[in-house]
């Protein structure tokens, strides 16, 4: 039952699958990813701070309130 379904493996298939497992024994830091790293771990972050604290502001001012401290 089920004889004759050999499975051919697809080589590219298993060399993705074998850099995926082993990526933290490959990976490097390098200009390319200390530039990734700081854009979306700092300035994407302090960006939608700042504009979430802008949003409260203007709803603060529009409801004659003082504006709220945040941090």
């Amino acid at each position: 039952m089920g004889s004759g379904m050999e499975v051919n493996k697809n080589k590219f298939i298993e060399d993705w699958r074998t850099a995926r497992e082993n990526l933290e024994l490959n990976f490097r830091w390098t200009r390319r990813n200390i530039a990734i790293a700081g854009l979306f771990g700092i300035a994407v972050p302090i960006l939608l701070y700042k504009g979430i604290v802008r949003e409260f502001h203007m709803q603060d001012e529009d409801w004659g309130r003082p504006p709220r401290k945040f941090m």
